[in-house]
């Protein structure tokens, strides 16, 4: 019952309107979603894929949220609503994050081996926004409503808008603090694009 009570203990802690652990077991699709995924990850790891797909997508149908079989999720993640929330294969979700409906936990282009986001212990992604690519959610670090991340998130921070921008440092408008880190953020950014850029230019050769 641990993974059950985990799942139950973080509903129950962030949403007023959870009355009884019998009402999120029955109502709430993102628990139904996550008790699936545990099913369709296990089929992943032996190797039954095609089954693991087979199965992770007849639970989509239901819930209306897509988690790849392959996707690692630990025990009390919250998905709030969850309608249209769609989670890759690479991805890594760590125990007390929270993500909101329309939330795309995406990959880039064609890239293979770890190309989805990981998202860190205690953070919060807030409905519609975009995470693309094999980027860090920072532990308790918070998405803004519709932000597209492009590019690491530190700990501790908010960050919004399009390409989102960090604008509070531990819940605080320090501007020296954000100035910084998004000095250090581009680049990163920069040189990733660089790296990227020469990798697929030297495997066309």
């Amino acid at each position: 019952m641990g993974w059950w009570k985990e799942s139950i203990d973080i509903v129950k802690k962030n949403d007023p309107a959870a009355r009884s652990s019998l009402e999120i077991i029955l109502t709430y699709p993102g628990v139904k979603a996550l008790a699936a995924h545990r099913i369709s990850h296990f089929l992943w790891k032996h190797g039954l894929k095609l089954l693991a797909r087979m199965h992770s997508q007849f639970w989509r149908f239901w819930t209306q949220i897509e988690i790849h079989p392959g996707a690692e999720i630990a025990e009390g993640v919250f998905i709030d609503h969850g309608s249209g929330l769609v989670i890759g294969e690479t991805a890594i979700v760590e125990k007390g994050v929270m993500l909101y409906h329309g939330v795309t936990l995406g990959g880039t282009g064609k890239d293979v081996g770890k190309r989805h986001p990981t998202v860190r212990e205690g953070a919060l992604v807030s409905a519609h926004a975009q995470v693309i690519g094999p980027i860090e959610i920072g532990k308790n670090s918070k998405v803004g409503a519709a932000a597209v991340v492009v590019s690491d998130v530190p700990a501790d921070v908010t960050v919004v808008g399009v390409p989102a921008k960090v604008v509070r440092v531990h819940g605080k408008k320090d501007e020296n603090a954000i100035h910084d880190l998004e000095e250090h953020r581009e680049y990163y950014t920069s040189k990733l694009e660089e790296a990227r850029y020469q990798s697929l230019h030297s495997s066309k050769l």
